[in-house]
């Protein structure tokens, strides 16, 4: 029998909650913090040498970063036209989540010396997390109807804030205070929070295992499946270059994607760079941006619905705006603490709603969901790439990071411009 229609739309759901603990652990909060300590060699000195070359250690992360996204979008694309013609989207989601939780569990013998062990087990983390992200976006219009896409998609990301919220929680104590956990140090404490973190999203993503339909393929294959995957996703790429709204909105979240998702990877390496926040006052921060990012999902999830999604994310493009020239004459910790509870009320809210938009814009008939959004994952992915590169790079050619938020502000106001342009489905004035 068919489970029910609401246990497979939580049992989706909770995949949020599985994987977003290594958002919020490994690539916002602890790891870089733990990153920054065990690569720096005293205040002024923060060269490491990777394969015999010399690089700042921030630097070195953020074009990590880079890479491991700009992998990821080479190979998803195949990955889910693959997927789509062989009906194996649980499949493929089941694989990459395997991959980045062993190697958040690996992260936990990286101590620093050996550097390149570190960042590939980060990187493969990275890989792991953004390719089961394909397959698990791809699910959303499938197991629910049009009216349902903003709700559905904010309580994913909700539930994802609310879990990695505990578990960055039970952290912090792990850190604050190692000798009830019977640890040694807080380094040691840093490290085993990597392990939970790779047990935490292997263990709950049982549940979305269980209960998500495996729809079977529906196409005959003529030739190897490696083949019919570039054979999807080319028939894809014509669809999107015909359709003006869906091109329009692909380059504008190209651009505004820039800003949101270097802010998140980046946020923990400037507090503590420019700023010398401690490491638990960095936390805090994080802690901030996602109890505030729960209500925000929600909030703009209401907007989208009951006001149309283009006014929703215009407003939170230009708040963004706001935030990255903000940033430049950051300089107390207070002000900082502020500038996060901005960020969390649209951190939420913009991911949770351009996902639903999205939906809203592929062609209800289609059956090829995900190639469709490997097309999403893949804009997002290039951001990041794009993004986190010229962060480091800005970086490395002045010297400091408040520089490289003016460009992150430059990118959310090309993404406006091409949102004016997009009319999305039924974008009417409803009554709440």
């Amino acid at each position: 029998m068919k489970p029910p229609k609401k246990k497979v739309q939580f049992a989706w759901a909770m995949y949020d909650w599985a994987n977003s603990v290594y958002s919020l652990v490994i690539t916002s909060t602890i790891f870089p913090v733990y990153f920054n300590s065990v690569t720096s060699q005293g205040e002024d000195n923060d060269i490491v040498t990777f394969f015999g070359f010399e690089i700042v250690n921030t630097v070195l992360y953020s074009w990590s970063i880079s890479f491991s996204f700009l992998l990821i979008a080479l190979i998803s694309p195949l990955l889910s036209g693959m997927a789509d013609s062989g009906g194996k989207k649980l499949a493929f989601m089941k694989i990459f989540a395997v991959i980045g939780a062993s190697s958040c569990i690996g992260l936990y013998f990286f101590t620093g010396e050996n550097l390149e062990y570190g960042i590939f087990c980060s990187v493969f983390a990275s890989v792991g997390y953004a390719g089961s992200i394909v397959f698990y976006n791809a699910f959303l219009p499938e197991i629910s109807t049009f009216d349902e896409y903003d709700v559905l998609s904010a309580k994913g990301f909700s539930l994802g804030y609310l879990g990695s919220v505990i578990l960055l929680v039970l952290n912090l104590v792990m850190i604050q205070m190692p000798e009830l956990f019977f640890l040694k140090d807080g380094g040691e404490a840093a490290r085993m929070s990597f392990l939970i973190t790779g047990l935490w999203w292997i263990g709950f993503s049982l549940i979305p295992f269980k209960y998500l339909p495996e729809k079977p393929g529906t196409k005959k294959i003529s030739t190897s499946l490696l083949l019919s995957g570039y054979k999807e996703i080319s028939n894809v790429f014509r669809e999107v270059r015909q359709r003006g709204d869906l091109k329009q909105f692909l380059l504008s979240f190209l651009f505004y994607s820039m800003g949101v998702q270097t802010v998140m990877y980046m946020a923990a390496s400037f507090g503590d760079k420019e700023l010398k926040l401690s490491g638990d006052k960095l936390i805090i921060t994080i802690l901030i941006i996602q109890l505030v990012g729960i209500g925000g999902s929600y909030f703009f999830g209401w907007l989208s619905k009951n006001y149309g999604n283009k006014l929703s994310l215009c407003i939170m493009v230009f708040i963004w705006i706001g935030i990255c020239i903000a940033a430049y004459f950051v300089h107390s910790e207070y002000e900082f603490y502020v500038l996060a509870f901005v960020v969390g009320l649209v951190m939420g809210g913009i991911q949770a709603t351009s996902r639903s938009s999205y939906s809203k814009l592929i062609p209800g008939e289609t059956e090829d969901t995900a190639s469709y959004f490997s097309f999403y994952d893949v804009t997002e992915k290039l951001a990041i790439v794009v993004g986190t590169f010229s962060y480091g790079f800005i970086e490395e050619l002045t010297g400091s990071m408040r520089e490289s938020s003016l460009i992150l502000a430059g990118f959310f106001v090309i993404g406006m411009v091409f949102l004016y342009k997009v009319t999305f489905p039924n974008h009417k004035l409803v009554k709440a």
